[in-house]
């Protein structure tokens, strides 16, 4: 039978083979290697070969998988700038802190993580020592992206640095007294400090890999220089499991973001066990980003390997270290010299025989300490390989042990994520191996002491020394005193006042056309970042593509398809718009970077992110709860929104009910604008609060949701009076009466309120006139642009209330006087308008879209869910006969009139 592998066709196969004569030469010499010195050798003569080609530019494809071996050798290393017998002190001081930290704290049982930041000391302290620059010299430095469970240990280097107490330490994880620190990076709760939230797992690397190419975006469009800055991001070898983790690596690659390392720490764990108990997670994460095109430096073994692998002349060591599964890696761990000897070293018999060389003693030294990761070093070599690399971000795969230091009950033990305490004794031997200066005495009734070297000592001296001469202390969040951005010609708002007459325009045309006038501002325009997930021309956007440009490293190599076309496709180095391919979270990646810039860099950017409202909140709310941690600023717009405005897609994309989701972030305000001069109103007060001058006791740190709709319909010129802006940002004002819509109705006319919002009010204004001319009834149309705003103030009231202080939510203030029972309808589920019942003082009922969409036209679709302006006029009516305001049977009636 033939072998399948002998006739699966190569690459090489469909080309002529010019010289057959020479290929077997070489084929025969690899034959004679393999049967003479046996295939291992053959095969490290062929890797050797493919990295020559590889360094020499030769067009191959690129090996996947290196050696299990640091990819610096001991004989290129160079020696690390500074005094390490210091570094290490200040390293032992912050790992008793953190420990410490985490152990006082559990009397109250608040939790925390201990073994994380052990294993990953030293990643942190050189970097911190001698890479990453602070805000002090061009207020950008560097940025950094913390491992959420090593927090106690940026808090113990804080503490050390005098920018934390003791106090400070003893409420970790105790916030509500107001002097505690945040579980994990949290910019919203410690502002100083930590600059980007990295829990949940995964949206850390998602999120600097877009930071770095955002970093790119500012220079190139001469808003900041800030090409010195490097993106860090610390990552476990457990959290590249999370999709997002990985999701962008091929942009980074592409893009050439050479500004940008990541650092992930390899102790082989996840939070129940091994990462990859059965394989290999260092060779599986290389070939991953080898195969996306990153510069990989591997940093595993400590000094203590090199006497072995010196002493591996046959490839045994090697082949034996590429073979063992990282399971029994953690085993020999825990385990003594003479069950390593037999398991690891006695598989083989030239292992054996090197056995025989080595002591147990260096055998545990080796098998149990000595990790790349915990060597100053080594990772020294690592960062500076890293940061002088160009044309590709570099990930550096650092192994290390987690729990390093604590003890052998901690050291690789599959619980020790969930271990919080040790145990005055563990932290007697711990002080005794770190050496540090702490007596017996100190532990008084059985309290762990913090440990501090005094702030004159030469630790803190020449940590502090260090940090200067980085640019200032790190991490570190700085909201620098911008001038309020000055607000655009009021002419761009303005201009959707008087309506689009007898043109049908959709709401989020309404919303493109107010962004292509604001970009248009001379002081504020070059200040928009429009983001988009490749649908521009989806939401009509396409009009930007010439005039604003779509941002690409490369500008533009290839004349495009459309070119003699006016809305042409043009991409510059230089573009405005940040088009992201198919990817709602590299869009919302996007969105945080620039809508934070004010403070990472010091530079306000204005984003608006558009996208389908169905793929926002839903897919991406994660990524929003990190914007509002991040107190992130900017646009969202919700486009196509609705559950029955896209015909003919169907329930993938019928939105029903973003606007739930977004209530729930404290951070979005959310809107659901009905007309074009609204959506301007809205931008307009949102500029002023989050760039402008807001007014006492608001939160610049807010964002703004907006759904706009894809149904062309008329947009009405807004109202006249007092009080039309304050209630379209209040969230409700009366969009007209009976009376002023010109229905007559009979004297003393039963009357209903018809709350709408979004595309509804459009069915609110049908069936008001549909109650006035075939019922009799006179019904007012409110246009209510926020539930949840409305419903925020009214908690806020309920709140004042509890403080002994008079206060009436606007709600009420709004509907105060109205006659009739209240009838709210709106494209979303009744939950949405339900959300300020309690407050209404009118009788109250509500229609919505509840349930799955479905695929159909408007009016169908409508009418399925019982929306439409008849369904209106049969709800109204039935309102009205529980009150005894019209004839039950006009209830009957109407239902057989609309045939509902």
């Amino acid at each position: 039978m033939t072998d399948p592998q002998a006739i699966q066709p190569s690459a090489l196969d469909q080309l002529p083979d010019r010289d057959p004569e020479e290929t077997a030469e070489w084929q025969a010499s690899l034959d004679a290697v393999a049967r003479e010195a046996g295939p291992h050798r053959a095969a490290y003569l062929m890797r050797r070969t493919l990295e020559r080609a590889e360094s020499d530019g030769v067009a191959l494809p690129k090996l996947l998988e290196t050696d299990y071996l640091n990819t610096i050798p001991t004989a290129a290393e160079t020696p690390v700038p500074g005094d390490e017998e210091t570094e290490r002190k200040i390293t032992a001081w912050n790992r008793w802190n953190a420990a410490a930290m985490v152990t006082r704290g559990s009397k109250y049982g608040v939790g925390g993580h201990i073994a994380t930041f052990a294993s990953a000391a030293w990643l942190y302290e050189t970097g911190f020592n001698h890479f990453f620059k602070g805000k002090e010299e061009d207020g950008s430095g560097d940025q950094l992206y913390i491992q959420g469970h090593a927090s106690p240990g940026i808090y113990a280097r804080a503490f050390l640095d005098g920018r934390l107490t003791e106090a400070h330490l003893d409420n970790f994880r105790q916030e509500a007294g107001g002097n505690g620190l945040p579980s994990y990076p949290h910019p919203r709760r410690l502002p100083w400090l930590w600059e980007f939230p990295t829990v949940s797992m995964g949206l850390g690397p998602l999120s600097a890999i877009y930071q770095a190419r955002f970093n790119r975006y500012l220079t190139a469009r001469g808003i900041k220089d800030v090409s010195s800055s490097h993106v860090w991001a610390f990552l476990g070898d457990g959290e590249m499991d999370e999709p997002e983790s990985t999701a962008a690596l091929a942009l980074a690659s592409r893009e050439g973001l050479d500004n940008l390392t990541f650092v992930i720490n390899c102790n082989l764990q996840r939070l129940d066990g091994p990462v990859r108990a059965n394989f290999k997670i260092v060779q599986e994460l290389e070939a991953q980003f080898r195969g996306a095109g990153w510069n990989v430096v591997k940093t595993l073994w400590g000094t203590a390997w090199d006497e072995l692998f010196a002493l591996d002349t046959t490839g045994a060591l090697v082949r034996r270290l590429r073979e063992v599964p990282d399971a029994q890696v953690q085993t020999y761990q825990t385990r003594d010299a003479a069950y390593i000897r037999a398991d690891f070293f006695g598989k083989d018999p030239a292992l054996a025989e090197m056995a025989k060389l080595l002591s147990d003693d260096k055998i545990i030294e080796c098998f149990h300490l000595s990790r790349g990761g915990h060597e100053a070093r080594k990772v020294y070599a690592a960062y500076k390989a890293a940061v002088e690399f160009k044309g590709a971000p570099t990930v550096i795969l650092a192994q290390t042990v987690k729990g390093h230091t604590l003890g052998t009950g901690f050291a690789s033990k599959n619980a020790n994520h969930q271990m919080k305490k040790l145990t005055v004794d563990e932290f007697k031997t711990m002080r005794d191996v770190l050496e540090l200066p702490i007596p017996d005495s100190a532990f008084a009734d059985g309290v762990v002491p913090y440990g501090h070297p005094g702030a004159d000592s030469p630790e803190v001296r020449y940590l502090q020394e260090r940090r200067a001469a980085l640019g200032g202390p790190a991490p570190a969040r700085r909201t620098h005193a911008l001038a309020p951005l000055p607000a655009p010609a009021d002419k761009a708002f303005a201009s959707f006042d008087k309506g689009s007459g007898s043109q049908n325009v959709a709401t989020t045309m309404a919303f493109v056309r107010l962004v292509k006038d604001l970009v248009r501002d001379k002081e504020t325009g070059k200040r928009w970042v429009p983001i988009v997930p490749d649908e521009a021309r989806t939401f009509g956007m396409e009009s930007l593509f010439p005039s604003l440009g779509i941002y690409s490293p490369k500008g533009q190599t290839y004349e495009p398809v459309d070119r003699d076309q006016l809305m042409y496709y043009k991409e510059a180095k230089n573009g405005q718009i940040l088009n992201e391919g198919i990817t709602e979270a590299g869009s919302m990646a996007d969105f945080i970077a620039a809508s934070t810039a004010y403070a990472t860099h010091g530079e306000a950017m204005i984003p608006f992110y558009i996208f389908y409202s169905m793929f926002g909140w839903q897919r991406t709310a994660d990524q929003m709860w990190q914007l509002g941690d991040q107190l992130g600023r900017g646009f969202l717009v919700g486009a196509t929104a609705g559950r029955t405005t896209l015909t003919g897609e169907g329930l993938q994309h019928a939105d029903g009910h973003s606007p739930v989701i977004a209530a729930t972030n404290p951070a979005a305000l959310s809107y659901d604008p009905a007309f074009a001069y609204e959506i301007a109103t809205i931008v307009k007060d949102g500029l002023r609060r989050m760039y402008g001058e807001p007014a006492p006791g608001e939160d610049p740190n807010v964002f703004y949701y907006l759904t706009v709709y894809n149904e062309p319909l008329p947009q009405p010129a807004k109202p006249a009076g007092l009080g039309i802006d304050e209630g379209i940002v209040k969230g409700l004002y009366r969009f007209n009466t009976a009376e002023a819509a010109g229905l007559s109705a009979p004297a003393n006319a039963p009357r209903i309120q018809l709350l709408g919002s979004g595309t509804a009010i459009h069915w609110a204004l049908k069936a008001q006139q549909l109650l006035a001319e075939e019922w009799g009834v006179a019904a007012d149309v409110w246009s209510a642009t926020s539930w949840t705003e409305l419903r925020r103030d009214a908690m806020e009231a309920d709140a004042a209330l509890l403080r002994g202080e008079e206060r009436v939510p606007y709600v009420r203030q709004a509907l105060n006087g109205a006659e009739g029972p209240v009838l709210a309808v709106s494209d979303y589920m009744r939950q949405v308008p339900d959300q300020i019942a309690q407050w209404v003082e009118q009788d109250w009922s509500s229609l919505g879209a509840d349930g799955f969409g479905l695929s159909d036209t408007r009016d169908a679709a409508r009418r399925h869910f019982g929306v439409d302006a008849e369904s209106v006029v049969v709800a109204a009516l039935a309102q009205l006969a529980r009150r005894g305001e019209v004839k039950a049977t006009a209830v009957k009636e109407a239902r057989e009139r609309y045939g509902l």
